[in-house]
């Protein structure tokens, strides 16, 4: 996770990820993450006395926050879906006493997730997450709401409704197909699929590779250290497969 470079540095950063279900926690020196529940009760303010409290003792200087909605200029856009309400003009900063960076969630996971190249990050978990990284540069994209079938959009088919609507074996050929799809229109060099559902793929779409939600974490340092301007520009070699 970088730590010893964050200390050598001499900032500490708390990475906070938060979810529909859980927000998960990391800092600079530790080496397990943490969680706790979310769901629609979790207002910011809650969220900020619940994360003080779980990560009482832990050193940090600055601030990450991956947000599950869209991000303009470091601040949340729209109120979360899953969520309770406040988190529009909720000033992070002042509550935490330190300096925070706010992104999409899918975009910090991305970044966590990018080896060089142009990268698409597809977020397969009770929504629809994406994001590019194009040369070190991460750009948030709102793809879950673009028309699919039906009067319908991506994320109704592949999002977590669409999976318990469909099941597994008509959700994975609606997965397979939307990401064919993205790929011809964005022509990127490599997939990565994240998310809590990506696990439930049998077989991963050409061109694509399974991607591991602790690159939050990951992303979360990046988003101070600008790390992804040190990563070789060629992607490696992505996998073609992999079991559920």
């Amino acid at each position: 996770m970088k730590e010893a470079k964050e200390r050598k540095a001499g900032r500490e950063i708390l990475i906070i990820d938060i979810g529909g279900t859980h927000v998960k926690v990391l800092a600079s020196g530790q080496r397990s993450p943490r969680k706790m529940v979310s769901g629609p009760n979790m207002t910011p303010a809650k969220m900020v006395q619940d994360v003080k409290s779980m990560t009482k003792g832990w050193k940090y200087d600055v601030v990450s926050m991956g947000y599950p909605g869209p991000v303009v200029l470091g601040k949340p856009l729209h109120e979360p879906c899953n969520l309770g309400n406040g988190w529009v003009g909720f000033n992070f900063g002042k509550a935490f006493d330190r300096p925070v960076k706010i992104v999409n969630d899918a975009a910090m996971q991305a970044l966590g997730s990018y080896r060089g190249g142009r990268m698409l990050f597809l977020g397969l978990g009770t929504g629809l997450g994406s994001a590019m990284v194009v040369d070190g540069i991460v750009q948030p994209m709102e793809l879950a709401h673009l028309p699919y079938k039906k009067g319908k959009t991506y994320e109704d088919y592949i999002g977590l409704r669409g999976l318990e609507r469909s099941g597994k074996k008509k959700w994975r050929r609606h997965v397979t197909d939307i990401v064919e799809r993205l790929q011809a229109a964005l022509e990127p060099d490599y997939v990565v699929i994240g998310g809590g559902n990506a696990k439930k793929l049998k077989k991963l779409p050409k061109g694509t590779e399974l991607g591991d939600n602790a690159n939050a974490f990951r992303g979360g340092f990046r988003l101070w250290k600008g790390e992804q301007a040190k990563i070789p520009a060629r992607a490696k070699k992505t996998n073609s497969s992999a079991n559920s």
